[in-house]
């Protein structure tokens, strides 16, 4: 799986989860926390592949399970010790939602069960870089998709992938576009104390 892809899979499942367990959509805060670290895994194994060679292919230490927990247990404990409980949770969740992604992944695309994705260093991943570094890697396979996209040439996986993004769209929409309409609402407190302030400051001029 590509990050788009565990972003968008992290999301729902997250969604999902919150709706059924608290019959409430996610919040700013542990909606941005899930989507960041269902990604944090190829941020920091894919670089550390692609562009320094500390790996064959981009499945290492982000991807083990034997560091996955603990960093979990960690963030968890941070956020609740700062009165952020659920983003701990939600850091949790998409972060360990990326581990069996990709064997499952894996599975279904080509029909090998490669635990071993998730076993870092106790085994191991063989293969080669798809490019010559991180940019220029994702910069082809980018292309090479989005070509694939609009020529409508698209594989049945793919096309799950494009209506899952679309779910995803719809899904977040539903829930109130979380991040976004923290973002809009800081914003907009922000320009209403920043006009108060401009009201305040020419009233005092004028009684002077």
């Amino acid at each position: 799986m590509w990050p788009w892809e565990h972003a968008i899979v992290a999301y729902l499942a997250y969604s999902l989860c919150r709706h059924i367990l608290t019959r409430e959509s996610p919040g700013g805060l542990d909606g941005f926390a899930v989507v960041v670290a269902s990604v944090l895994p190829d941020l920091i194994d894919k670089p550390l592949a692609w562009e320094y060679g500390v790996f064959d292919v981009g499945y290492g230490i982000g991807h083990s399970i034997f560091f996955a927990v603990p960093l979990a247990l960690v963030v968890g404990t941070v956020a609740n010790a700062a009165g952020r409980p659920r983003t701990g949770l939600a850091f949790g969740f998409g972060y360990l939602s990326h581990l069996p992604a990709d064997v499952a992944d894996a599975l279904f695309r080509q029909g090998v069960l490669q635990v071993e994705l998730m076993l870092w260093p106790a085994a191991t991943v063989e293969g080669r870089p798809p490019g010559p570094g991180v940019v220029e890697a994702f910069t082809m396979l980018f292309d090479r998709y989005w070509h694939h996209l609009i020529a409508g040439e698209l594989s049945t996986y793919r096309w799950t992938q494009v209506g899952l993004a679309g779910l995803a769209l719809l899904v977040w929409l539903a829930d109130g576009a979380p991040v976004l309409r923290e973002c809009l609402v800081a914003g907009t407190r922000g320009v209403r104390a920043l006009l108060a302030r401009d009201a305040e400051s020419s009233r005092a001029n004028r009684s002077d």
